[in-house]
């Protein structure tokens, strides 16, 4: 007697259609887990400008005499021996 599951591709059907459906459950479940529990990127620090003059500074990247130009200017003041700009 043939009944609703005696077919033979049916049952292969069935069965990778519920492989599929639980795999995928599963992987969702994996992924909601892993998205809940990963602490969320804090923002880098941003430099300020004096910060980004002492590592240059200090990476080589600028002369002594370039720091302390640079350095008044950042503070407001005109670095010694220029002329104000009108």
């Amino acid at each position: 007697m043939m009944g609703w599951y005696d077919n033979g591709w049916m049952n292969g059907f069935g069965m990778l259609m519920m492989l599929l459906i639980w795999g995928g459950l599963i992987a969702l479940g994996i992924w909601a887990v892993a998205r809940l529990t990963r602490s969320s990127p804090t923002a880098s620090p941003v430099e300020t400008p004096r910060q980004i003059l002492d590592r240059r500074f200090a990476a080589g990247e600028i002369n002594a005499e370039e720091y302390a130009e640079t350095r008044h200017i950042l503070e407001g003041r005109i670095a010694t021996g220029s002329t104000p700009r009108a």
